[in-house]
This record gives C-alpha cells, sequence and structure tokens, in this order.
C-alpha cells in the first residue's frame, strides 16, 4: 500500500472518514495544487474513498479542480483528466462489485507512459494480495477512448432514448416493458416507470422537461411526469401496436405511428383524438416534426411523407429508399430531413421540393436510427451492423465511425448543446459519446442447420461437430469425409468434448449430457440434473470426471464411469457459457452472461477467484502452464489474465 494508504489506514475511523470526504476539496480551495494532485493520484486513496462513498463521490473529486479554479499545469491536468475517465468508464461495473478497481484502472491506464500514471497503475497492481485474475495486457478500453459512460439497468434490449432539453437527464425505453430516467452527469438510474404491458418502443420528452410520452406494442402511449416518475395519463385508440411518437414544439399535440399504417395528432392536455393520418400501405415505422411544428415527416415500407399537421392532408411522397424506412429526423431549420433504411443507407431530402438531395451510404447493415445535431451540420446514426457513423450533412462524407457496442445499435440521441450522444442496444445498453472525438483447407458440410461447437480428438485422426439439428457428427480430418452420425439428443446440441484417451465423447443439449462411444457411435450414458439447457462441457486430464456449465446458472462435476452427479458449483447470477479446466485437473474456469469469470477448486467445489467486465463472457480457456487464462466477451474483446495467489503455482 501506498504511504498515503498506510496513513489514512492508520486514522481512527471518525477521523478517516471526514479526510476521505472532505480533504481534496480543502486542498482546492486553499489552492494546493500538488497536495490536491498527489491524493487524486493516490491508489490507497481511490480505493477508501471507493470503498466509503461510491464511484460518484470519487469522479466528483476530480472535477474540483475546475469548481475551485485551480491553476493545474498541463500534465497534471492531463493525468487527472484520464484517471477521471478510467473511474467513470469503469463505473458500472464498480457500482456491482467494487473489488474489480485495480483491474480496471490497470486495463485503462497501463499503456499511458507519464510518472503519475504509471505509479497508480503500480500501486494498483502491488495492492491485490489475494487469489485473482489479473489481466496480461490492457483488455478494456483505453481511459480517453470510445463511450464516455456505460449506462447500464435494464433486463432486455433498449429500444429507444431521449435526452430533456437541458441535457442533465435522459429517458431510455426497453423491450423489458419499462422506461427509465437517467443522469447524464453522474449516469446513476433515477427512476424506473412501469406500465405498459408489452415492450415500449419509443419514448419523446416535451419541450418543457417536465413531461415524456411513451409507445407501446400494447397499443397505448403513457404521458409521464418526469419529476416525480408518476403515470399522469394512458392514451388509447390504436388498434395496433404503436411504433413511433413525437410531440410538437408546442407541447400542446403529439403524434404516434402505428402498424395499422395510420398516423394519429394527439392532444396532451386533454389524451384526445384530433386527427387520423391515412396515406401509408404498410406499418408507419417513424415520425418526426418540424421545428415549426406545421409539417411532419413519417416513415413506411419504402416512402416517407409529409404532412400538413394543421389540416392532416398528404403534402408529398419521397420514394428512392430500395426497403424498409426505418427512422427519420429533420433539421433544425426544417429545410431538409435524413431517413434511414433497411437497405443498409442514409439519404438527405429537401422537405419543401421533396427531391433527394444526397444518399450516404457506408453501413454494411440495415440502418436503425438517425439523429440531427443542433446545428445542424453534422448527423449521427445507428445500425444493426453494431456502428454508429457521424456524417457531415453539407457534404454527405463520413467523419467517424464509433465501435463499442456488442449487438445492434438500436437508437441514438443527441444533446442539446450537440456534445455528446447517447446511443442504446441490443446489448442490454445505453452508451454515452463525444461527438467531437467520437475512438481454409477444407469445409466440413452435412449438418442441416447450424454448427454450434467442434472437438478434435488427441491424435489428430477425426474430429466431432455438434449442430443444432440434434446430431453430432464424426469426420476424418484427413480426407474430409464424414465417418458416423450420433443420434439420440432430442434438441439442438450445444456442446462437445472428447475424453483425453480419445475413446468418449460429452455432448450437451438442453438440460441433459450424453457420454458417446466414438469407434461405435453408440450411446453409453445420459447425465441429467440441469434444469435448463446445458451450455459447455470440458473433461478433466485424467478423463475421470467432467463439468458442464448451464443456463441455470450453475456448473456441474460428473463421474464419467458411473454418470453420477459429484458437485454443483454455484456463484453465477446468471447463464453459464463457457467451462475450461486447468492442465493439473485441479481447478476449472467458468465464463458467464453475469459479465464474470470464476476460478473454482475442484476439490472443494468452492470459488477462489473471479474476475468481472464489462459485458458477458461467452468462452474461456487455460494456456499449457495452467497459470494463464483467455477469455472472449461479447464485444469482441480479447482478455488475458494471469491466475495469482492459488497454491501449486496459480
Amino acid at each position: 500500500m501506498s504511504d498515503l494508504g498506510v496513513w489514512l489506514a492508520q486514522q481512527c475511523q471518525e477521523d478517516r472518514d471526514l479526510l476521505l470526504k472532505y480533504q481534496p476539496k480543502r486542498f482546492a480551495k486553499r489552492g494546493k495544487v500538488d497536495r490536491y494532485c498527489a491524493w487524486l493520484t493516490d491508489f490507497g486513496f481511490i480505493e477508501m474513498k471507493l470503498e466509503l462513498l461510491g464511484v460518484q463521490a470519487l469522479i466528483d473529486d476530480y472535477d474540483l479542480a475546475k469548481i475551485s479554479d485551480v491553476l493545474l499545469s498541463d500534465g497534471q491536468g492531463e493525468t487527472l483528466r484520464l484517471i477521471q475517465g478510467a473511474i467513470r468508464k469503469s463505473a458500472h461495473v464498480l457500482e456491482k462489485d467494487k473489488t474489480q478497481l485495480a483491474g480496471h484502472l490497470w486495463s485503462r491506464l497501463v499503456d499511458f507512459e507519464t510518472p503519475e500514471i504509471q505509479g497508480v497503475v503500480k500501486q494498483a497492481k502491488q495492492s491485490r494480495n489475494s487469489s485473482c485474475l489479473w489481466p496480461l495486457k490492457p483488455n478494456l478500453e483505453r481511459a480517453n477512448e470510445g463511450a464516455l459512460r456505460t449506462l447500464a439497468g435494464h433486463s432486455s434490449r433498449v429500444t429507444a432514448v431521449a435526452i430533456a432539453p437541458d441535457g442533465k437527464t435522459a429517458i431510455s425505453a426497453s423491450k423489458d416493458e419499462t422506461l427509465k430516467i437517467w443522469d447524464t452527469e453522474s449516469g446513476s438510474e433515477q427512476k424506473t416507470l412501469t406500465g405498459h404491458s408489452s415492450r415500449v418502443t419509443a419514448v419523446a420528452i416535451a419541450p418543457d422537461g417536465k413531461t415524456a410520452i411513451s409507445a407501446s406494442w400494447d397499443t397505448t402511449l403513457k404521458i409521464w411526469d418526469t419529476e416525480t416518475g408518476s403515470q399522469l395519463k394512458t392514451i388509447t385508440g390504436s388498434s395496433f401496436a404503436i411504433t413511433a411518437v413525437a410531440i410538437a414544439p408546442d407541447g400542446k399535440t403529439a403524434i404516434s405511428a402505428s402498424w395499422d399504417t395510420t398516423l394519429k395528432i394527439w392532444d396532451t392536455e386533454s389524451g384526445s383524438e384530433q386527427k387520423t393520418l391515412m396515406g401509408h400501405s404498410s406499418g408507419v415505422t417513424a415520425v418526426a416534426i418540424a421545428p415549426d411544428g406545421k409539417t411532419a415527416i413519417s416513415a413506411s415500407d419504402d416512402t416517407l411523407k409529409i404532412w400538413d399537421t394543421e389540416t392532416g392532408s398528404e403534402l408529398k411522397t419521397l420514394t428512392g429508399h430500395s426497403s424498409g424506412v426505418t427512422a427519420v429526423a429533420i433539421a433544425p431549420d426544417g429545410k431538409t430531413a435524413i431517413s434511414a433504411s433497411d437497405d443498409q443507407t442514409l439519404k438527405i431530402w429537401d422537405t419543401e421540393s421533396g427531391s433527394e438531395l444526397k444518399t450516404l451510404t457506408d453501413h454494411s447493415s440495415a440502418v436503425l436510427a438517425v439523429a440531427i445535431a443542433p446545428d445542424g451540420k453534422t448527423a449521427i446514426s445507428a445500425s444493426w451492423d453494431q456502428t454508429l457513423k457521424i456524417w457531415d450533412t453539407e457534404t454527405g462524407s463520413q467523419l467517424k465511425t464509433i465501435t463499442s457496442h456488442s449487438d445492434a445499435v438500436s437508437a441514438v440521441a443527441i444533446a442539446p448543446d450537440g456534445k455528446t450522444a447517447i446511443s442504446d442496444s441490443g446489448d442490454y445498453t445505453l452508451k454515452i459519446w463525444d461527438t467531437e472525438t467520437g475512438r481454409k483447407l477444407k469445409t466440413l458440410t452435412d449438418h442441416s442447420s447450424w454448427v454450434t461447437a467442434v472437438a478434435i480428438a488427441p491424435d489428430g485422426k477425426t474430429a466431432i461437430s455438434a449442430s443444432w439439428d440434434q446430431t453430432l457428427k464424426i469426420w476424418d480430418t484427413e480426407t474430409g469425409s464424414q465417418l458416423k452420425t450420433l443420434t439420440g439428443h432430442s434438441s439442438g446440441v450445444t456442446a462437445v468434448a472428447i475424453a483425453p484417451d480419445g475413446k468418449t465423447a460429452i455432448s450437451a443439449s438442453d438440460d441433459t449430457l450424453q457420454i458417446w462411444d466414438t469407434e461405435t457411435g453408440s450411446e453409453l450414458k445420459t447425465l441429467t440434473g440441469h434444469s435448463s439447457a446445458v451450455l459447455a462441457v470440458a473433461i478433466a486430464p485424467d478423463g475421470k470426471t467432467a463439468i458442464s456449465a448451464s443456463d441455470d446458472r450453475t456448473l456441474k462435476i460428473w463421474d464419467t464411469e458411473t454418470g453420477s452427479q459429484l458437485k454443483t458449483l454455484t456463484g453465477h447470477s446468471d447463464a453459464v457459457s463457457a467451462v475450461a479446466i486447468a492442465p493439473d485437473g485441479k481447478t476449472a474456469i467458468s465464463a458467464s452472461k453475469d459479465e464474470t469469470l470464476k476460478v473454482w477448486d475442484l476439490l472443494t467445489g468452492k470459488e477462489i477467484a473471479s474476475f468481472r467486465g464489462e459485458t458477458e463472457f461467452n468462452c474461456c480457456a487455460f494456456a499449457p502452464d495452467g497459470v494463464i487464462v483467455v477469455a472472449g466477451d461479447k464485444s469482441g474483446r480479447v482478455h488475458f489474465l494471469r491466475l495469482e495467489g492459488v497454491s501449486g503455482g496459480r
């Protein structure tokens, strides 16, 4: 521990708590720059403050210099910004598990070579004095790259997001039937709005920021008080799912879009329907209202329509996309609009003439959302290809590609100042971005559905594939010919492992495992015990035991000779996706959708180490030395970690 950390630890609890709470502020107010920086670059202080007061209080300390007009040197300012950025980017993890602080700071900061940063990195590494998984190289986004912050809390895909006029809060909508109000500065969840009985598809915030309207597949709109989170009104009248909603600039009316091919204009005060706009021949997917409130643009199938909101009459139909239009946004001056489409393009339109001005191409999959910056000079698109792209609306050129989400990006909103944007994704997260900086030998075929796993025999002469078609196939790796088909599973086969002697194999499917004779192709045993799908299986080096991982959040150790269950390993809070056994057979590592890796003692069945990442882990493996662990996560990152503090050299 650092000298400062040791000194703080020696203070009585009351004095230590007061120092952690107030001392950085005192240094800042008195202009004691060096003392202020020394505390905020000390891992001991950082760790203790996090433990006592939580992540946001710690992040706030790094803003004290700005608030108190402390004159930092360029180097000091940059150092504090990097440390604060690293903590902020990991806030959603640290809120769940403070013990991940050291590993996350190390991963995000180790590449910065300044002495102050390296000092923090060294202290973080030295702080780990118990069994742990330690990254061998940076496996997280650096402190100054990518999203500013990740907001996690929804239990299913996030479908829409809107930012309040003051930029201080945002509201997200989700398939989990809720909306959440977020503090954009702290990233904290302020409220959860419940009331819809099906997925919430859209949300819009009134110009005064006091109310919001949500749209849902339950065919209703709901008006909410954003201050209290209470439901003010439920608006009914649509006969099909509502896909989008927009509020007029005066806040007095709103327009909803529905799969029933219509749009409806509503009085937001009374909740009464004023007009129904008919003209589309298929479901309406998006709607936007011009800044003057006099016109609106709706999207459906491969067309857009411009409407007179006063009379409800159709003014123009815009055609040009070759597939469904998914979203539309109108520029702040009302003169142009941008549409997004399943055809992988965006188009810029002249709203007066209805003519197509430009086509923006570069996404590799459907474009799902688009937002235009307040100055109208740039736009951001979100796509099924997991990226966002920033465009120059004048030239139509692409300025930046933003990557970080691990699933389709379904919505994006730009803050009123244009400096930040929020995106949401099928990875269940929202991410906040800085818009200025933005960061074969053979093919074996014969299965009738997708292949889920493959294992190669120890002698390398055969391989076994597992498929969603409920079968396994044994292949000759030299010729590529199929030797046998193993049938017996009643649902898709998710995993397969071959014993060290190559004579047997174990496959996983649904809630069972099956042991096979690889020579004859006959089924030897069925192992039952899991309460949900088995996702992975590994066989110990001596072949006497096997471990299975399941959607039921557990792992089970089995006797491969008798088929009996020896132990159940519990500790994960979500599905366990993968498992690997160390070469000595004494430990195993599991990877889970709960965003953790866990190391287990196979003799006792106890958890001995854990590492928390930023998104769900999909796979894991031990190096031959049993010390290095490699794991992959949903975002595409590969993590290299060292198992430290475990007897036997690990």
